[in-house]
């Protein structure tokens, strides 16, 4: 069995807020020191009469240098956090869709039905084959009846049929039919008109090759002893698939089982 890993990773980190504070300007030397009164002139009174000394000049402090707005002491306006790193949980995702509606299953093969055979008039010929290669036996004389039908211009008003006669440990004998609606002319000896069998039967299906019909009839061989069911000597494949177009490994076919 397959497993699937899912990893699922949802990292989302929010954006820590965070205030950046400004230090307030350094104000220069000039906030902290006043400029020292410029030294009154040490000119020596000059002889000249009468004349005070001038008054040294008073020295007004410098002015204070405002800080300028930019570098107001205020602190910055904290950073909002970005929309993204919100401590709010993410939206929930929309509920899914309603699930459509599942495609019908398709119904098992019927195993065991109970049906009623209807006669039907067939073309057909006799053969004999060991289970080495019964297939291609069986293949082979589906070819003889076809070749005779299409130079005719015959159509087949059914699905191929082998109807098994015989059975032992090395082979089988086997008539080989095909439906028709109309008698062909000129058969060869080995070939007849005739009519497929009639009567109760049980319905199985067989898919697969040709080789693992065994397994398909032991499984039949197992239903009729449960249900206490007598079988008689033959037993009838019908070919829903071309045998001389399908791959051995995808044929479908029909088994009857005849009832006594």
């Amino acid at each position: 069995m397959t497993s699937f890993r899912r990893l699922a990773l949802a990292a989302l980190i929010p954006a820590a807020a965070m205030s950046f504070g400004l230090t307030p300007l350094g104000l220069s030397g000039a906030l902290a020191q006043s400029p020292s009164p410029a030294p009154a002139a040490s000119a020596s009174p000059s002889p000249a009469p009468s004349a005070s000394p001038a008054p040294a000049a008073s020295a007004s402090p410098a002015p204070v240098a405002t800080p300028s707005p930019a570098a107001s002491a205020s602190p910055a306006p904290a950073a909002s956090p970005s929309p993204a790193a919100s401590a709010s949980p993410s939206p929930q995702a929309p509920p899914p869709a309603a699930a459509a509606t599942p495609a019908p299953v398709q119904t098992a093969d019927p195993f065991g039905l109970e049906t009623t055979l209807e006669p039907r008039k067939v073309v057909m010929v006799k053969g004999t084959a060991n289970w080495d290669s019964a297939f291609d036996t069986l293949v082979d004389a589906f070819k003889a009846l076809n070749t005779l039908l299409d130079k005719q211009g015959i159509k087949h008003a059914g699905n191929s049929m082998i109807v098994y006669t015989s059975t032992d440990d090395t082979g089988f004998t086997f008539l080989a039919e095909i439906p028709v609606d109309q008698d062909p002319k000129n058969l060869p000896k080995d070939m007849s008109i005739g009519k497929s069998p009639e009567g109760k039967a049980l319905k199985f299906v067989h898919r697969g090759s040709y080789d693992n019909m065994d397994n398909t009839y032991e499984a039949i061989t197992n239903h009729l002893d449960d249900k206490r069911l007598e079988a008689k000597d033959t037993f009838i494949e019908e070919y829903l698939t071309d045998p001389l177009k399908t791959a051995e490994d995808k044929l479908v076919i029909n088994v009857f089982v005849p009832l006594k």
